[in-house]
């Protein structure tokens, strides 16, 4: 499992031209459901975004996480982060679970988030949505949990 986390002042997940999603300043969370991925899988790693460390400190080192900061979670599902680039001009998504394995896992993923933090806030599985942010830093970071 792959997540990308991206520290934002803000982002709003939008559908079809409307707003289904928004948060404050936060973690925006672009999560890859693999092939051999597990609800057990998920769960680690969503624990591990909840507690990393990238927001600051009194003295401005990266020593807060983002249930400590207070901030608010924004999970978005994006298979193509789980893409092959090594080779050739074309990505495979052969290592990315295929939808009917991936969504079941990804909900899994947001409950799990729903349980343990206070404002998480999510895409919808499956749609062509429109992601803003402001990102905060810019702090990106590329987690893996397998």
């Amino acid at each position: 499992m792959k997540c990308l986390l991206q520290r934002v002042r803000s982002c709003s997940v939008s559908i079809g031209g409307e707003e289904v999603a928004r948060i404050g300043a936060g973690i925006l969370a672009l999560l890859a459901v693999e092939a051999s991925d597990t609800g057990a899988v998920a769960e680690r790693l969503i624990e591990r975004t909840l507690n990393y460390r990238i927001f600051p400190d009194q003295a401005g080192r990266l020593n807060r996480s983002l249930i400590e900061a207070g901030g608010a979670l924004m999970l978005v599902s994006q298979f193509t982060l789980a893409a092959d680039t090594r080779k050739g001009l074309r990505p495979s998504f052969a290592p990315a679970a295929p939808p009917e394995a991936a969504e079941p896992i990804y909900e899994h993923a947001l409950r799990h988030a729903r349980g343990l933090h206070a404002e998480v806030q999510a895409g919808r599985f499956g749609a062509d949505m429109q992601v803003a942010l402001v990102n905060d830093g810019p702090l990106t970071f590329l987690l893996e949990v397998a």
